[in-house]
C-alpha cells in the first residue's frame, strides 16, 4: 500500500480510503452505494465511534496502533475485496445489529422495511402469532420480526448448520432464545407438524448466469445461500409447492426472488402474486394468501407428503 505515514486525523484517514476504494474499483452493495460511506462504515466501526459523528471530531489523531489497524483493514478491504460487514462481523437489518461472518449471506433484504412496518396495510398485526422464516441464514428476519411482534412464536429454518451456527449467535445477542426456535430443514422438510400465520422467506434467488457474473465481494459468501439453479427459481418452486399445506385459513405467504421476478412471473402466469412496493427495497417480492395458494390452478404440484411424514 502507499505510504501512510504523513496520514495522522481521522479526517486524513478517511480521505484516502475513500481514494484507494475508487482507485481500486470496488463493488458496493453490502451497506452502502459508494466509496465515502465505504470509508465511513469501515473505519468508524474500527475505532469504536459512532456513525453520527460529531463533525470536529474528524480532526482528531489517531493513535498509532489505530493507524495500524485501519491501514490493515483498508488493505484486506482493496487487495481481497471482502465486504465491509465481514471486517466489521457485524451488519444492520431492519433497525438492529447483527453479527455475520462469511458462513452467511449480508442482510440486504427488501423485507426489513415491511417488518418495521408490521406488514401494513397487507396483513393486520393482530393476526400473526406464529410465524415461519425459510432459509433464515444470520436469523435476522426472524429476529425483526420477534421485535416487532413480543408475543409471536418464530420457527427458522436453514439448510446449513453453519448458518444455523451464526443464528444462535444473534439469537443470544438479541435474547430471543424463547421467542425463537432453530432448524435445520431442507425448506419444509425437517420441521415440526405446524400451520402458521406467516410464512416469510428471502431464499437463494440468483439464477446461473448471474453467479457467473458476481463481482469479486459477492464471491466471499456462501454460494448455497444465493444460487437456485438456471432460472433461479429452484427454491421459490418448492415453496410454492408445499407453501399451502403449512398455512393457517387466514395464512400469508412473502417470498422475496429478487431480480428472478419476471422468470416467476413468467413460468406461473395463473398464480396471482401480489407483487410489493417499497420505498426503500428494490422490490421483487411477492405476497399469497393461503386461498390463492389453494386455489390457483397454476401452482406447482408435488407429490402429497403429510406433515407427519415430513
Amino acid at each position: 500500500m502507499k505510504d501512510t505515514s504523513h496520514l495522522q486525523t481521522l479526517r486524513d484517514w478517511l480521505r484516502f480510503a475513500c481514494s484507494r476504494f475508487r482507485e481500486a474499483g470496488l463493488y458496493y452493495g453490502h451497506g452502502t452505494d459508494n466509496a465515502w460511506d465505504e470509508a465511513l462504515a469501515l473505519i468508524l466501526h474500527a475505532l469504536f465511534l459512532p456513525m453520527d459523528l460529531h463533525p470536529p471530531m474528524l480532526d482528531a489523531r489517531l493513535t498509532d496502533e489505530e493507524c495500524k489497524k485501519v491501514a490493515r483493514l483498508i488493505v484486506r478491504r482493496v487487495e481481497e475485496r471482502i465486504p465491509v460487514p465481514y471486517l466489521n462481523q457485524e451488519a444492520w437489518f431492519a433497525g438492529l445489529s447483527f453479527y455475520v461472518d462469511e458462513r452467511v449471506l449480508i442482510p440486504r433484504s427488501s423485507l426489513g422495511e415491511l417488518i418495521q412496518n408490521q406488514f401494513e396495510p397487507w396483513i393486520q398485526p393482530d393476526n400473526i402469532h406464529r410465524v415461519l422464516d425459510l432459509c433464515t441464514g444470520s436469523g435476522c428476519i426472524a429476529i425483526a420480526i420477534a421485535e416487532a411482534y413480543p408475543a409471536a412464536q418464530i420457527d427458522a429454518s436453514d439448510l446449513s448448520e453453519e448458518a444455523l451456527a451464526v443464528a444462535k449467535i444473534n439469537l443470544s445477542r438479541h435474547q430471543k432464545e424463547d421467542q425463537i426456535t432453530l432448524y435445520q430443514s431442507d425448506v419444509f422438510t425437517g420441521l415440526p407438524s405446524q400451520k402458521y400465520d406467516l410464512i416469510i422467506s428471502n431464499p437463494p434467488y440468483v439464477d446461473a448466469e448471474d453467479m457467473a457474473a458476481l463481482p469479486p465481494e459477492y464471491r466471499h459468501e456462501p454460494a448455497l445461500g444465493l444460487a437456485a439453479g438456471s432460472d433461479g427459481l429452484d427454491i421459490a418452486v418448492k415453496i410454492l409447492q408445499q407453501a399451502a399445506n403449512w398455512l393457517t385459513p387466514e395464512g400469508h405467504l412473502i417470498v422475496e426472488v429478487g431480480n428472478s421476478e419476471a422468470a416467476l412471473a413468467e413460468k406461473y402466469p395463473e398464480i396471482p402474486f401480489t407483487w410489493l412496493d417499497f420505498e426503500h427495497g428494490e422490490g421483487g417480492v411477492f405476497m399469497l394468501t393461503a386461498a390463492d395458494l389453494r386455489q390457483s390452478p397454476g401452482r406447482p404440484q408435488v407429490a402429497t407428503v403429510s406433515q407427519s411424514e415430513s
